[in-house]
């Protein structure tokens, strides 16, 4: 079993930046495809980005294409969404997931952190 637990969510202004991090622990990270997700109140979850177990192949949601960067240091266990140019349509709480196996995807996770609040005031 892997335990997730994000970090670096916060307040900021529209058009303003963030950089959220994921701390993975219990197995070894680099067995794992990881993703980020969000969900904004009354809304349903919403695929963000992922990326492949040693980091080579991203993926990303159409409507962060661009903006949002998801990368991952194995030797940290951790990984990383780089936020820029933020909207406050952004706003919402954001988590990272984990899953076995090499290639990333949308679906399919089975490991979930507890999220972290992301507010963006216009």
């Amino acid at each position: 079993q892997v335990q997730l637990v994000e970090s670096g969510g916060g307040l900021v202004q529209a058009g303003g930046s963030l950089r959220l991090s994921c701390a993975a622990s219990g197995r070894t990270f680099s067995n794992y495809v990881m993703g980020w997700f969000r969900r904004a109140p009354g809304n349903e979850r919403e695929f963000l980005a992922a990326i492949s177990w040693r980091g080579g192949t991203q993926y990303y949601a159409d409507s962060v294409k661009g903006r949002f960067t998801i990368s991952r240091d194995n030797a940290k266990n951790t990984v990383y969404l780089q936020m820029n140019s933020l909207k406050p349509e952004d706003t919402a709480v954001y988590y990272c997931a984990a899953r076995i196996g090499t290639s990333p995807t949308m679906m399919g996770y089975e490991y979930w952190g507890q999220g972290t609040q992301v507010t963006v005031s216009s």
